[in-house]
Parts: structure tokens; C-alpha cells; sequence
């Protein structure tokens, strides 16, 4: 019991890419990453500036990352945000709207997540998303576009592509121009292609962008947002708040591990984007009515979101009271919040109470199935109570969702109590890769079993 509970509240641990475990490490792929890395090497033009850059990857690359990634950065950042599905409707609308405007055409996607972090950001391609978070601290339509006019710029000026030229020149990927001639060793080939397996699409927005990139996002952000008809001083107030929350919170509080940590604020940004509002003008819609009636509802559950987090962290210093007080408070304020039934479940499981931490995770999936979490939370609950038929079925929905080293783990579990032992021994492997504490129970049971990891 104690081993699951120490997995179970740990959402946070849970969601590190060390846990995730790559599905993708076939020859052919590693072959024709590495004839890609070998053949595109040189310059590319930046579609929206005009300038030729270095670049060691192509479009093509960058569309198969966002088409392949998009999937899994939402699973791994909170999943959609289901319960207003007119707010998801209204934030693509204004997405598809800037994006119009762009200088690129990508098939450009938006979405919210169901995240209190505030956030924004965007996956080579034209992939973008945005936080719930984020959603309630602006104030109007028009810095709703500002936000994702910067992120569209960053798909259409191959920002993410640059990012990832680098790094791999920083990993030696790239030695006395080898890789750029095609005469790299097998050596920089894999070091090369160890940057393209799992884990980039975390690598990709959680990284700062250069303050070169930042300046293109902001400036050429704010001219999509005017073509679209936003009047983009919206974009200067909404760098000036920036600047004020990083300053007046010692960083930003949630910002500092979200929108600031890859974006951040400074009085440089604002003079540019005020030189480029002299420029532009300030003709254009604010919407800022519109703003307030579109998120009418993610502002009146602010505070039942807030108890969910409180709840979160008092998991975490093992207050399960606590933590059960505010998971009940915040569903007396939206019983329909799948993510408030889950830290329920929580609490209830680390208190020991199996059955009714089941239940209550079969209450978040009646009302979201589409996050690999309460999938993964239910099949382990299952499988403390021996239900291993119905364990099986959940954990195998949360890996197709997303591969974490825990499913994996609790599925090997399942196998081995059903008497399976060669499957139970595959899933332990998988396990096994992760450099976690699940990995090494994986590890530790692959050697009781007799097996080879």
C-alpha cells in the first residue's frame, strides 16, 4: 500500500518526462531521422521576417513534431479543459482569426488546457495552447489575440526549429561540421536522434526562447493582431501587467513556472511593443464585454479551482483532511469538474479507503475519459482491490493516452498476479526505463522474477 500511495499524490512527479516512457525507438525511424539530420542541414528563410537562418531541420520535420507532440504535451499539461466547451470554441475562433493574418500557412491548431498555471505555448507547426489559467487573468479579447498572435508567431517564424538546431549543435551533434557535410560518426548520428525521440516536446516549450525570438513574437504578434482588426495596444497594457506581476510577486507566483519561464517579462519588451503601437496605431477592437461574457464561467469557478490546488499541495505534505476538505469544497461549487472527483480519489486512496477512492475516480471519468489520468488512478485502484480484468482495461487506456512508467508498473502488477508472466515481465521492461523510483521497483521486480531487464 504504501509504495502506490507514495506514486499516487505525487501529480506533479507523475507528469515528469522521466516517467514518460518512448514508444517510438524502432531502426527505421532511427534511420530516417538521421538521413534527415544529415541531408537538411544549412539555411532556411524565416518566413515572416525575410531573413535566411541556420536551421538543421526542415518543415516537414516540424510538422510530423507538432502532428506527433500536440497530443501528448496536452496530455502531459493538464489535459482539454471539457467543461465549457463554448470557451474552447471562442478561443479557436480568435486563434484562427490572428492566424489568418499570418505570414505562414500551417494547419494551425488551438486549445485550452485545464490548467491553473498561466500559460500559453505553441509546438512547431502551428500546434498552440493555452491555459485556463491564463484565460483568467486577462481582461479582453483583444489581449486574448495579443497571446496568441505572439504564440502563432513563434510556429510561423520556425522559432521551435531554431531552438532545436541549437541544441543539437550544443550536444555535439554537430563536431568540425561533420553532421553538416554528412560525414558525422555513428556516435553524433545517435546524439542527434536522441534529441528527436521522447521528451522534445516537453523540451520545446519549456525552454526560453532567445530575446531575439521573443522580440520577432512581440512585434510581428502585434501587427497579426491589428490585420485581424484587435486594436494591439492591448498587447502593450498586457506586457506592462507582465512586468508588474513579476516585480510586485517576487517573480510571478504561478506565472513563474509557467508563462514566465519560457517568456520572460522585461521593461525592454514593453518600450519595443509601445515603438511598434506608434507605428501600427491604436484603431481596432478591444472586446472587452465580449471577453468578460466568454468567460463568465472560468472566472465564477476561479474560486473552486483555487480549493482544488490548496487541496493538490496538502496532498502533497500528507494532510489528506485537508486535502478531502477542499476536493468537497470545491465540488460543492462544480460537481461536473472531473479533475475536483479525482483529487478525491486521492486523498481517499492515500488514506486507504480503496473502494471509495475507486468509485470516486469513476465519477471523474463519467465526466472526462479523455485524460490519461484518471484512467491510470482507477486501474491502480483496481488493482489493489484484485478487479485485474477491469485494472487491465484502464491502464491500458491511460498508456494509449500517454506511456507513463506507472502504467506500465501497475500493469506488469496485474500480469503477474493473473500468472502471466511473460507479459507481466514486457510491461516491467517498459517500467524499467524510467529513472524513478517506479523504474526501480520495475527493475526489482524483473529480479524476482528471474527475468532479464
Amino acid at each position: 500500500m504504501a509504495s502506490w500511495v507514495t506514486d499516487l499524490h505525487r501529480v506533479d512527479e507523475l507528469l515528469n518526462m522521466n516517467h514518460l516512457v518512448s514508444m517510438r525507438t524502432g531502426w527505421s525511424r532511427f534511420l530516417a531521422t538521421a538521413m534527415a539530420l544529415l541531408f537538411l542541414a544549412g539555411c532556411a528563410v524565416n518566413p515572416v521576417t525575410g531573413d535566411r537562418e541556420f536551421s538543421l531541420v526542415s518543415e516537414d520535420w516540424e510538422l510530423e513534431v507538432g502532428e506527433e507532440h500536440y497530443p501528448l504535451m496536452r496530455q502531459m499539461e493538464g489535459g482539454d479543459y471539457v467543461v465549457d466547451r463554448e470557451l474552447l470554441e471562442y478561443v479557436r475562433e480568435v486563434g484562427q482569426r490572428v492566424a489568418a493574418e499570418a505570414d505562414r500557412d500551417l494547419p494551425y491548431e488551438f486549445t485550452v488546457l485545464n490548467s491553473s498555471v498561466p500559460n500559453a505555448w505553441a509546438l512547431p507547426g502551428g500546434k498552440i495552447a493555452i491555459n485556463r489559467g491564463l484565460l483568467t487573468e486577462m481582461n479582453s479579447e483583444a489581449e486574448l489575440a495579443a497571446v496568441l498572435g505572439h504564440e502563432v508567431v513563434h510556429a510561423a517564424a520556425r522559432h521551435g526549429a531554431q531552438r532545436q538546431s541549437r541544441q543539437v549543435l550544443m550536444q555535439g551533434a554537430v563536431m568540425a561540421g561533420g553532421l553538416a557535410v554528412g560525414v558525422a560518426t555513428d556516435r553524433q548520428e545517435y546524439a542527434a536522434v536522441a534529441l528527436l525521440a521522447g521528451g522534445l516536446g516537453a523540451q520545446l516549450i519549456g525552454q526560453r526562447y532567445s530575446r531575439d525570438a521573443e522580440r520577432e513574437a512581440d512585434e510581428f504578434g502585434m501587427v497579426y493582431m491589428h490585420r485581424a482588426g484587435y486594436n494591439p495596444e492591448a498587447a502593450v497594457d498586457l506586457q506592462e501587467t507582465f512586468v508588474r506581476i513579476s516585480e510586485g510577486r517576487g517573480g510571478g507566483g504561478g506565472f513563474a513556472e509557467g508563462l514566465f519561464a519560457s517568456h520572460p517579462p522585461s521593461e525592454e519588451r514593453v518600450d519595443n511593443n509601445r515603438r511598434k503601437l506608434r507605428e501600427l496605431g491604436t484603431e481596432g477592437e478591444l472586446g472587452r464585454e465580449r471577453y468578460q461574457e466568454k468567460t463568465a464561467d472560468i472566472r465564477r469557478l476561479k474560486p473552486a479551482y483555487d480549493a482544488h490546488d490548496q487541496g493538490r499541495r496538502a496532498l502533497r505534505d500528507d494532510d489528506v483532511d485537508q486535502a478531502l476538505e477542499k476536493a468537497e469544497e470545491a465540488l460543492a461549487k462544480e460537481p461536473g469538474e472531473a479533475l475536483f472527483h479525482a483529487l478525491q480519489g486521492d486523498a481517499l486512496a492515500t488514506r486507504g479507503d480503496m473502494r471509495e477512492a475507486e468509485q470516486a475516480y469513476a465519477r471523474a471519468l463519467e465526466r472526462d475519459d479523455s485524460w490519461f489520468y484518471h484512467h491510470l488512478r482507477r486501474g491502480m485502484a483496481r488493482e489493489s482491490l484484485g478487479e485485474l480484468s477491469g485494472a487491465r482495461g484502464d491502464l491500458r487506456r491511460s498508456v494509449e493516452l500517454l506511456p507513463t512508467a506507472e502504467a506500465h508498473y501497475f500493469l506488469g502488477n496485474v500480469e503477474r498476479r493473473d500468472g502471466n508472466r511473460d507479459a507481466a515481465l514486457d510491461q516491467y521492461r517498459r517500467a524499467a526505463q524510467s529513472d524513478t523510483e517506479t523504474g526501480r521497483r520495475a527493475r526489482q521486480a524483473i529480479e524476482e522474477m528471474g527475468g532479464e531487464g
